[in-house]
């Protein structure tokens, strides 16, 4: 432990930032702020769960360091991995979970087009993906995923390649949020912005879901299925999503903090 934290403490913004291109170092602040972000918010679970992002022009994608707690990850901390789970840069020595590997691999390799990939264990997440009838349309916060949903059962933990071919089936062509039956939450984004955009959605209907039926029980109001489809379109036009206003606004918060992400 005493080692672990030599390494920490010897991982510096120029050690890493002097060998990755702009780009990358621009993913890297972004990635690293959504951890930060996720830990602002309480979708932590100690030091499991993982978010990634493909490192632009290559084949390379950034992970979390396996034993990081999310308030500890910055940019220069984020493992480099290739397509194959090989490590290719790992600044703290700490290496990964390859439980993470699996389905975010996974992900990335069946969505090209996926940039960023957020997976979580929240409480509500977990407790509406235990649910036979999954999500709900009970609130405006459903509609944002609502025609972008899918669901994936629960095989248990993580580490069989074979599950992959499953999951990337029930994700399908073009699903951006997913349930993980008895698992937890995912989505996807074209940027760490919008999967995180997608998450807070996703999980804060989840959360609207479970403190719902906890007071109303069997007298909850279901969104009609054409006002829910309504709803989801409306979120897709312009000004439905305000994502340009609302990372800066994000990361803003973390500045205010003093929140070290950057480094």
């Amino acid at each position: 432990m005493i080692e672990q934290a030599r390494k920490l403490g010897a991982v510096s913004e120029p050690a890493v930032r002097d060998r990755v291109s702009e780009k990358e170092w621009s993913m890297r602040r972004d990635l690293a702020a959504a951890y930060q972000l996720a830990f602002q918010y309480r979708w932590t679970d100690m030091i499991y769960t993982h978010f990634s992002a493909r490192v632009p022009d290559s084949e390379h994608l950034l992970i979390n360091p396996y034993g990081l707690m999310f308030d500890e990850i910055t940019a220069s901390t984020l493992v480099k991995i290739d397509k194959d789970g090989n490590v290719v840069d790992d600044p703290t020595g700490l290496g990964i979970n390859y439980a993470g590997f699996v389905i975010h691999g996974c992900v990335h390799e069946a969505r090209p087009e996926v940039n960023c990939v957020i997976h979580t264990h929240t409480r509500a997440g977990v407790a509406v993906s235990a649910q036979k009838n999954g999500l709900l349309a009970l609130s405006q916060h459903s509609l944002r995923v609502y025609g972008e949903l899918s669901y994936h059962d629960y095989e248990g933990i993580a580490l069989e390649l074979d599950e992959r071919t499953r999951l990337a089936r029930d994700l399908g062509p073009s699903s951006r949020t997913m349930i993980l039956r008895d698992h937890g939450l995912l989505s996807l984004g074209a940027t760490v912005a919008e999967a995180f955009h997608l998450m807070y959605y996703l999980d804060t209907a989840c959360q609207i879901q479970i403190d719902a039926q906890a007071a109303g029980g069997a007298d909850l109001e279901r969104i009609p299925e054409p006002v829910a489809q309504k709803g989801y379109v409306q979120f897709q036009r312009p000004g439905g999503s305000e994502l340009d206003k609302e990372w800066p606004a994000l990361l803003r918060m973390l500045d205010r903090k003093g929140v070290a992400y950057r480094n």
